[in-house]
């Protein structure tokens, strides 16, 4: 793989990425299901490509929203019921996912110059 392509999209472990890519195809299927319903013809084509774009970005968004939260929130453990929560979580998903298209080029930025600067260090010590 081009190491360019490598240090931008494969910055993420493949489990990581394969468990959000995952959650984040329960929009699409919403949106499918929708537009299964009643008498249309079916999803248009620029949701279709909407929708393709976001689940594939959507683990890309994810990362950038986790890593914002953990560094506001450090090691703080919060409680509250598990309704509110799953609820809460919904949300957020809903955010990262139908705004992927805007947040993860910031998380593959941050990916490509971390990687770049690794591979720097790697390639000064091996010197």
């Amino acid at each position: 793989m081009n190491p360019l392509i490598q240090r931008i999209f494969g910055g993420l472990s493949r489990q990581y990425y394969v468990r959000q890519f995952l959650f984040g195809l329960i929009f699409p299927a919403i949106f499918f299901f929708i537009f299964s319903q009643g008498e249309s013809t079916g999803m248009p084509m620029n949701l279709i490509f909407f929708c393709i774009i976001n689940t594939v970005l959507y683990p890309y968004s994810r990362f950038v929203y986790e890593s914002v939260v953990g560094y506001i929130l450090g090691d703080t453990v919060l409680f509250g019921s598990i309704f509110l929560v799953a609820i809460m979580k919904y949300i957020t998903m809903a955010i990262c996912w139908s705004a992927a298209i805007f947040i993860a080029p910031i998380g593959l930025l941050y990916l490509y110059f971390y990687h770049t600067k690794e591979a720097n260090k790697q390639s000064q010590t091996d010197a």
